[in-house]
């Protein structure tokens, strides 16, 4: 490439050459016909060629015009070759007066007129005919590309499409702009650099099937996060690739950083319609740094991406629990594939309903942090096995926060779920009988701070909805949807991590930590999106079937118990339900006779002792009429 490149420089230093020669010939020609000029300029014509030709040339040089393909020229180009042109006549001039061959004034005002012209000309001819015919190929092999967005970044998106060079081993880079879509009223039939606009954002379904866009690319990073899901939405509903420009903030600019290399493919976290949450990572740094971090369910989505995230914080230690080795692994080999020996790693294979294990590994690691992640979360399983539930998640989070106490940990910290509040199934019950635990041992602690992190759906976590679509699309069978209305709130893991630390971090004990998740995700519109991103048409190339509620599921899940209240934090978008208080006597009465049902393996009795364990626990009780 850098030869060929090297090529067009020397022709078209040559083609500068040739239009200098042929202007001072034609214009001398010229001149002598209507006796401007006598025969004695003819004879100091070739050293006036000699003369200018080397100063042009060498100003034009100096200047840059053959450090950018002829087929790039912009105005501020034209510009720059003509001041160069000026220059070299200049020069050549002051020299040829110096050497005694003083030229004409008129012969040379009108010489440096011709031949900038000459050069100026040929550039632009060259760009709009010769590039045009010789792009006949490209056009027909490249990507039908639609900017949103006609502003600053859409133009150099434009100028990036415009300026690449045709890739023949890699047709897929190979973009041709079509149009803008902008919903500003005033630029619409207008044309951006030559390019039309060809309608507003809620039009992008009907402009892509009219002109056969292949790839939308949204250019617009200052957009505010409401604004771009609905664009996103519009792009969405055709069969276009999607790839969006980052914010500002995450843009790099600068040689090199092109801008359509940073667009990203659209991810389904970018439908949600809300901002990604801010969190303070100096506190979380202070909080993690140092210390010994215990992570049970470490080898699980939430567990494994907390693994990561305290392991970019300096931790001490970290000690990952988990009862399925084949997720310990993974996360262990990618901890010391990314950190190696600097990173002080244990991975244990245990279960933390084996009380006297788990105390071992208390006796010996002393956590200082403990981040409990191991539960049972799948719904219709749990309703299958009540017992089960009971014993992992309620007494396993016993264990745990029990040993915490005993073993002088500084902060323990839980994670649930919007299933908790008014809990219509199992799994929910279980979590909230969790929070009640906690908030008990936060009420008789008198070293450990306990805290409670809740939080909804987690996009792409073990047995969310996502996976299984992407797994039902991809093998061809139907998109299965439990009910039409179904609404759930989401959060990306990342997210959902963050909030764990930020809490812990923030904790003084006792508190349930809610995070503000924006509007609620209609289920049903997020399979039909995730379709449209694989580029197929929901209910004719994938259909969607309803399957009815599974048992103990809600249409509507909840964030927040009604006695629980609510109050700000210095995080605008985690909030802090108010402590319950709790009867321990009461407690220990009904864990005691729950306890032994669960070991009977009577799950009829389980679930009934559960009830009472869980005064909102209303078992497959009736929907709501409303969000």
């Amino acid at each position: 490439m850098k030869g060929k490149y090297n090529y067009r420089k020397v022709v078209l230093l040559l083609a500068d050459i040739f239009i200098i020669i042929t202007s001072g010939v034609l214009l001398n020609y010229a001149l002598s016909l209507i006796g401007w000029i006598g025969p004695e300029s003819s004879k100091g014509l070739l050293y006036y060629m000699i003369v200018n030709i080397l100063t042009c040339v060498l100003s034009l040089v100096v200047c840059g015009a053959y450090t950018r393909l002829w087929r790039y020229f912009n105005i501020k180009d034209y510009i720059i070759c003509g001041a160069a042109m000026a220059g070299g006549f200049t020069i050549g001039f002051l020299l040829l007066f110096l050497l005694g061959r003083r030229p004409r004034l008129i012969f040379w005002g009108l010489f440096f007129l011709t031949a900038t012209v000459g050069i100026l000309l040929f550039r632009y001819l060259f760009k709009r005919t010769f590039i045009d015919l010789t792009g006949i190929g490209y056009r027909e092999n490249a990507t039908r590309t639609l900017i949103v967005g006609a502003g600053q970044a859409g133009r150099m998106i434009l100028r990036e499409i415009q300026n690449a060079d045709f890739d023949e081993n890699n047709p897929s880079k190979n973009l041709l702009a079509v149009g803008f879509i902008d919903d500003d009223i005033l630029k619409q039939g207008t044309k951006i650099d030559r390019l039309p606009v060809l309608g507003t954002s809620p039009e992008i379904e009907r402009i892509c099937a009219e002109y056969k866009i292949q790839t939308i690319i949204v250019a617009i990073p200052s957009c505010e996060e409401d604004e771009k899901r609905k664009i996103l939405n519009f792009c969405s509903k055709t069969d276009c690739d999607i790839k969006v420009i980052p914010y500002l903030s995450e843009l790099l600019f600068g040689d090199g950083n092109d801008l359509i290399a940073q667009a990203k493919e659209i991810k389904i976290e970018d439908l949600l319609g809300r901002k990604p949450i801010e969190f303070d990572r100096k506190k979380i740094r202070d909080f993690i740094r140092g210390k010994v971090c215990m992570i049970t369910g470490g080898g699980g989505s939430i567990g494994s991406e907390l693994v990561r995230q305290i392991a970019a914080y300096e931790p001490e230690q970290i000690i990952i629990i988990d009862i399925y080795e084949n997720n310990a692994y993974d996360i262990q080999q990618e901890l010391v594939l990314e950190y190696g020996s600097e990173l002080n790693l244990v991975t244990l294979i245990s279960s933390v309903r084996d009380y006297d294990k788990m105390e071992l590994i208390f006796r010996k690691y002393h956590p200082e942090l403990v981040f409990h992640a191991a539960a049972h979360k799948h719904v219709p399983l749990m309703e299958t096995v009540p017992e089960e539930a009971v014993k992992n998640n309620i007494f396993g989070t016993f264990n745990v926060a029990k040993l915490s106490q005993d073993y002088g940990v500084k902060k323990f910290v839980m994670i649930s779920t919007d299933k908790a509040v008014n809990p219509t199934n199992v799994m929910g019950a279980t979590k909230r009988a969790c929070e009640m635990i906690i908030q008990y041992m936060a009420q008789n602690s008198t070293q450990t701070e306990y805290v409670t992190t809740r939080f909804g759906n987690v996009l792409g976590s073990n047995g969310s909805v996502i996976p299984l679509f992407r797994r039902q699309i991809e093998s061809g069978n139907p998109v299965t949807v439990t009910h039409p209305d179904i609404i759930r709130y989401f959060m990306t893991i990342p997210e959902a991590v963050s909030l764990v630390l930020e809490a812990g971090a923030m904790a003084k004990g006792g508190e349930i930590f809610v995070l503000d998740m924006g509007a609620p995700v209609k289920i049903t519109t997020l399979a039909e999106n995730l379709i449209r991103m694989y580029g197929k048409v929901p209910y004719k190339d994938v259909p969607i079937v309803f399957t009815g509620l599974r048992p103990g599921e809600k249409l509507f899940e909840e964030l927040l118990m009604d006695e629980e209240g609510l109050k700000s934090t210095a995080n605008k978008k985690i909030f802090i339900g108010n402590q319950i208080e709790i009867d321990p006597g009461e407690l220990h009465k009904k864990l005691d006779m729950l306890k032994k049902a669960a070991n009977d393996n009577d799950s009829e009795k389980t679930v009934e002792l559960l009830a009472e364990l869980v005064p909102t626990f209303h078992h497959n009780g009736t929907e709501k009429a409303e969000a």
